[in-house]
């Protein structure tokens, strides 16, 4: 599953409509990141997600902040980002620090700019199948499989992680697509016997190659949300990809999704901001 051509194409609609947006109201789309101290990986990330804003017509404002901030030093500086009008969405990005309450520094993003859908608003909202904004990664995995027209209908898809940015909002969204979901986590007995029932597995346990190819069901479906050292996934590719009728890589399979939906919602957040109906840009 080709998720860096997908990603591609979302990139260029979304950009198309943040040039209407601008044109429109005279100001671009604005995504702020905030950087709680200087994790190599999350520089680079967040260094990566101001490049990809740019390419789409995205501007950037970004809030770096010493290790050494305190939880309420960094809820009052994503509240004042939160009531910035200039402001379309919010990424806080994670891990913060161990000190940090992580959920009281996400919960100070208002909803209507959580474009990373981390937030118990959007949680509730993906849970309840209403509008709102997914978190991006099980977002970027729902639209993959809708591409390559993957019927969820009566399926028994396997999630293997419970974070709730990931694996708890990614079987929600599943099952709402009437899959039959089963989640997995690191207290699970027999963890292999479940993953061989998959018909749809999502793999985002964090650990690298954990998932082996003997445990895939024949013509499966794999999406592997891992991204370890190594440049490899929480799969075991090569041998996974024997047995599985679509498989994600890593990388450019859903990392580049990610990022995509991430854009894309922020400038949905922005045409709601300005009072636009995207049907009619």
């Amino acid at each position: 599953m080709d998720g860096t051509a997908l990603a591609r194409r979302i990139s260029e609609r979304t950009a198309a409509l943040a040039a209407k947006i601008t044109e429109r109201t005279g100001t671009a789309p604005c995504l702020a990141t905030v950087l709680v101290g200087e994790d190599p990986a999350s520089v680079t990330y967040v260094r990566m997600k101001q490049n990809r804003c740019a390419k789409a017509g995205i501007t950037s404002r970004h809030v770096e902040l010493p290790a050494s901030t305190t939880t309420q030093e960094l809820v009052a500086a994503i509240t004042a980002l939160s009531e910035d009008p200039e402001i379309s969405g919010i990424l806080l990005q994670h891990p913060v620090p161990h000190h940090i309450d992580e959920r009281a520094a996400f919960e100070a993003i208002a909803p209507g700019k959580d474009v990373d859908g981390v937030t118990m608003h959007s949680f509730a909202a993906m849970g309840f199948g209403l509008p709102g904004f997914v978190s991006c990664t099980p977002g970027g995995i729902m639209r993959l499989l809708a591409a390559y027209d993957v019927d969820l209908t009566g399926k028994h898809a396997v999630v293997v992680g419970r974070s709730a940015i990931l694996g708890k909002p990614a079987g929600m969204l599943l099952l709402e697509q009437n899959a039959t979901v089963t989640y997995c986590h690191s207290r699970t007995r027999d963890l292999s016997s479940i993953v061989r029932q998959a018909d749809v597995l999502v793999a985002a346990v964090g650990k690298a190659e954990f998932i082996r190819g003997e445990d895939i069901k024949p013509g499966a479906v794999v999406l592997d949300a891992g991204y370890n050292e190594g440049n490899v996934g929480d799969v075991h590719f090569e041998s996974a990809a024997a047995r599985a009728s679509l498989i994600t890589p890593v990388p450019g399979g859903v990392g580049p999704m990610t990022i995509a939906v991430l854009l894309e919602q922020t400038v949905q957040a922005a045409a709601a901001q300005a009072g636009l109906d995207l049907a009619d840009l």
